[in-house]
C-alpha cells in the first residue's frame, strides 16, 4: 500500500513542498554571480531524498534580501539539475524577514511551543506580518499548483498558508506536518492570536504532529475553543466539521458544503537510514572516525551536535558534564566532551548570550579539570560537513542529547545509523520527540537534573560491550524500519486517500519510579 502511492504519484500529481526556507544557501561570489549550496537541517534531510524520489517543487525564501528573482534564477536552475526537483522561491524584503521570521515566528511561536512563554514578544505588528508574508507563500503556491498536486506545508512558520489558499480560491489538497511541539492548553491560550491560529490550522485537510502528546495537545486545544466531533482512536484521528455554526462557514470550499473531515495524526520522522548507514560504512568515512579515535589516545568519546539554541539544553549539558568529573574521579583524562555548536540565529541578542555564556562554562570547565595531556572539553562553533559528521558519529563512545523541549531530535537517530559497529550508546533527554521511539535501547535522562545526566554519563562509560550491542542494534532497528521515507508515505497515503493504512503506534514516553 505504501509503496503503490509513490509509483501512482509520479504519474499522476507532483508533490509542492512549502517551508519557510529553500533547502540551499546562496552565496555572491566575486564577479556578483550568485551560487547554491545544500544547507544542513532536520527538515531538509527529511524531505530532500523524499522530494528527489517523488518530483515535485520546493516553494521557499532564498535566504536573502539582496538578490531579486532574476538574479537568484541561475543558481536554483542550477541546484534543480542537481537534485531531479524544481525550486521556486518567495523573495521577502527586510521588514518582512524582521516582522514574520524574527519577529512571529521566532520571538512568539517557537518559544510558545517550546513551553517558554516568558520570552515571548506579543507585538501586534509581528501577527499583520506573518498574515501578510503567508499571503505571499500561497501566491507562490497558486502560481506553480496543477490540479492533481499535493501542497505540503511545513512547520510553524506557514501556518495561515491553506487560509489564503481557500480565500483566493485555490481548492487543493493540503497537508501541514508540524515540525516543533505543539504545546499544551494552557500555554496555548496566552497566545493572543489562538483562534485565529487554530482556525487558520483547520483549513488544512490533514495535520501531522510528531508524538501524541503533541496531537493530544493540539485536540485538547480544538475541544477546549471549538465544538468538534472527533472520530477515531489510536495514532489518526478525523476532526468532523459541519457550516451549522457561522464562524466555520470559511472551512469549505463552497456554499452547498455542509460538512468535512480533518485527518490528524501523530507521524513521528525518520531519517534516511540507508543512505546514511552506507556512507558510514564507506572507508573514507572509517578513515575519518579512526583519525578521530586515534586523537583522544584512547579515551572515550562523547559527541554533542546541536544547533544553537535555547531549548537545547547545551548549559544544562555542559553543568552535568562538569558534575560527572567532580563526582566520578576515575572519568578524568579518560573521556572526552567534543561539542559542536552549529551557528543559528546569531543576530539574535538571546543567542549572542546564549553562545558567551556556553563559552564561558566550556572555560571554567576546561580551566578547573584540564592536566597535562588532557583537556576534558573540545568545543568547537562551526557548520560541520555531513561527511565529517558522519565520522564523528561513527567514532563517538557515547552521543549525549539534553533538550529542554525538541519535537523529534534528528540527531539522535542519525548517530544511531551511522553506529554500524554497533558500540555506541546513546543517552537522551526524555523531552526530545525521539524518546518515545527510541526509548527501549537509549539511556533517558532529565535534562534539568544534572545529576541524573551525569550519572547517565558514568552508566554509559561503564556500561559493557554485550549491553551496548544489544542496545544499539534495538535502537537501529527501529530508526531503519521507521526511516523518512516510511513517515512520508504514511503521511501521504493516509491523508490523501484516507486509506485504513497501518500507522506505526508509539506509546509517549513517561518516567517510571526508581
Amino acid at each position: 500500500m505504501l509503496r503503490k502511492l509513490d509509483r501512482d504519484s509520479k504519474r499522476q500529481n507532483r508533490l509542492i513542498v512549502v517551508s519557510n526556507r529553500l533547502p540551499m544557501s546562496l552565496t555572491q561570489e566575486a564577479d556578483e554571480h550568485w551560487t547554491a549550496k545544500p544547507s544542513s537541517g532536520g527538515l531538509v534531510s527529511a524531505m530532500m531524498p523524499v522530494l528527489r524520489r517523488q518530483g515535485g517543487v520546493w516553494i521557499g525564501w532564498p535566504g536573502t534580501v539582496d538578490a531579486s528573482r532574476e538574479q537568484v534564477a541561475p543558481a536554483l536552475e542550477q541546484a534543480a539539475r542537481e537534485t531531479r526537483c524544481s525550486f521556486e522561491p518567495v523573495m521577502l524584503t527586510q521588514e518582512e524577514v524582521e516582522g514574520f521570521y524574527h519577529g512571529f515566528s521566532n520571538e512568539v511561536i517557537w518559544p510558545l511551543f517550546h513551553d517558554l512563554f516568558t520570552n515571548c514578544n506579543f507585538d501586534p505588528s509581528y501577527w499583520h506580518c506573518y498574515e501578510r508574508v503567508n499571503h505571499k507563500f500561497a501566491e507562490a503556491v497558486a502560481n506553480v499548483y496543477r490540479p492533481g498536486d499535493f501542497i505540503w506545508v511545513h512547520d510553524y512558520h506557514l501556518m495561515d498558508i491553506a487560509d489564503a489558499l481557500k480565500r483566493m480560491g485555490l481548492q487543493a489538497k493540503t497537508g501541514f506536518f508540524l515540525h516543533t511541539p505543539f504545546p499544551p492548553l494552557e500555554i496555548f491560550l496566552k497566545l493572543p492570536w489562538r483562534f485565529e491560529i487554530l482556525r487558520s490550522l483547520l483549513q488544512f485537510d490533514s495535520i501531522g504532529f510528531q508524538t501524541l502528546r503533541d496531537r493530544r495537545n493540539f485536540l485538547q486545544c480544538v475541544r477546549a475553543l471549538f465544538k468538534l466531533h472527533i472520530d477515531g482512536a489510536g495514532s489518526v484521528v478525523q476532526l468532523h466539521v459541519t457550516n451549522q455554526d457561522p464562524e466555520w462557514s470559511t472551512l469549505f470550499d463552497n456554499e452547498t458544503a455542509v460538512e468535512r473531515d480533518i485527518c490528524v495524526g501523530s507521524f513521528p520522522i525518520g531519517i534516511d537510514y540507508q543512505t546514511l548507514a552506507e556512507l558510514a560504512e564507506q572507508e573514507p568515512t572509517a578513515a575519518k572516525a579512526a583519525r578521530l579515535k586515534d586523537d583522544l589516545s584512547g579515551r572515550q568519546m562523547i559527541l554533542g551536535v546541536d544547533r544553537l539554541d535555547y531549548t537545547k539544553g547545551l548549559p544544562n549539558k555542559l553543568q552535568a558534564f562538569r558534575n560527572a568529573l567532580e563526582r566520578y574521579p576515575e572519568l578524568r583524562g579518560r573521556i572526552n566532551l567534543v561539542q559542536h555548536v552549529i551557528p543559528s540565529r546569531s543576530d539574535i541578542p538571546e543567542y549572542r548570550q546564549l553562545k558567551f555564556e556556553l563559552e564561558h562554562l566550556v572555560g571554567e570547565i576546561n580551566g578547573q579539570f584540564t592536566e597535562s595531556g588532557w583537556v576534558p572539553i573540545h568545543y568547537m562553533y562551526h557548520s560541520l560537513p555531513f561527511e565529517d559528521l558522519v565520522a564523528y558519529y561513527r567514532a563517538a563512545d557515547m552521543a549525549l542529547i539534553t533538550s529542554l523541549k525538541d519535537g523529534m531530535n534528528l540527531v539522535a537517530k542519525e548517530y544511531c545509523a551511522a553506529q554500524v559497529d554497533e558500540t555506541g550508546a546513546l543517552i537522551l533527554s526524555e523531552f526530545a520527540g525521539a524518546a518515545a521511539q527510541l526509548q527501549k535501547g537509549a539511556l533517558l535522562v532529565n535534562p534539568h537534573d544534572i545529576e541524573q545526566v551525569a550519572d547517565g554519563i558514568y552508566s554509559a562509560f561503564k556500561m559493557p560491550q554485550l549491553e551496548r550491542r544489544n542496545r544499539m542494534r534495538a535502537l537501529r532497528r527501529t530508526v531503519r524500519t521507521q526511516d523518512v521515507y516510511r513517515w512520508a508515505d504514511t503521511f501521504l497515503t493516509v491523508t490523501t486517500n484516507r486509506d485504513p493504512v497501518h500507522v506505526p503506534y508509539t506509546e509517549d514516553y513517561l518516567p517510571r519510579a526508581q
